[in-house]
C-alpha cells in the first residue's frame, strides 16, 4: 500500500508518500521535474509515524537547523540508485561534494578503476526524496548549480538556508536544472 501526506514549506508545498517500511517519496508538487515518479494511482492519503518524523525534521530544517536524525525512510530504486542515495545521506549539512566525487567513491567501494559522473548524476537527479536524501548537496566540478530537479532557484534556497558561502558558487545560464 502506498500512502500520502502532504507539507507547507516555505518553498513551496511538498507531497510526502510512503509504504509499510517508510518515506519513500518527498517532492515539490511545482516546478519539480519528477515529481511523484514512481508513485501509484491507488495511492491514498494517510497519517503515519515517519510522516510525523519527516514534517519535524522539516519544521526544524526549514528553521535553519539541522535536524540531527533522519525519519524512517525506503530507498526503492536499484541498486545503483539506492547506494547513490545511502552516499547522499552521508554529505553532512552545511557541506557539498561534486558529482565527480561520488563517482570516485563508488569506483572504490566497487573495485574499478573510475566510474562516470554522469551516471552518478542520472541517479541523482532522480533522487525521489529530495531535502532528507540531500541531491541539492551536489554541486557540478566547476561549482555551478545543476542537476536539481526541484529547480535551480531551490536549490540556492536550500543551500543559503544551510549556511553555505554561495560566493563558492555559479549558476548557470543555460542547462536542465534551471
Amino acid at each position: 500500500m502506498i500512502y500520502t501526506n502532504d507539507y507547507e514549506s516555505p518553498l513551496g508545498h511538498i507531497l510526502l508518500a510512503g509504504d509499510e517500511q517508510g518515506l519513500t517519496g518527498l517532492w515539490f508538487t511545482e516546478g519539480s521535474r519528477y515529481m511523484g515518479l514512481g508513485l501509484k494511482k491507488d495511492a491514498h492519503r494517510w497519517e503515519t509515524d515517519y510522516f510525523d518524523q519527516t514534517k519535524e525534521w522539516l519544521d526544524i530544517y526549514f528553521s535553519g537547523r539541522d535536524p540531527g536524525f533522519f525519519p524512517r525512510i525506503h530507498l526503492t530504486g536499484s541498486d545503483f540508485r539506492n547506494r547513490v542515495g545511502e552516499i547522499l545521506c552521508e554529505i553532512p549539512y552545511g557541506k557539498t561534494v561534486t558529482y565527480g566525487w561520488i563517482a570516485d567513491k563508488l569506483a572504490k567501494e566497487r573495485g574499478l578503476e573510475r566510474m562516470s559522473a554522469q551516471a552518478v548524476g542520472g541517479a541523482v537527479g532522480h533522487n525521489p526524496i529530495c531535502i532528507i536524501v540531500p541531491c541539492h548537496r551536489v554541486v557540478g566540478a566547476d561549482g555551478s548549480l545543476t542537476g536539481y530537479g526541484g529547480g535551480i532557484r531551490r536549490k540556492k534556497a536550500l543551500l543559503e538556508l544551510e549556511g553555505n558561502d554561495m560566493n563558492l558558487y555559479r549558476i548557470p545560464t543555460k542547462g536542465t536544472a534551471l
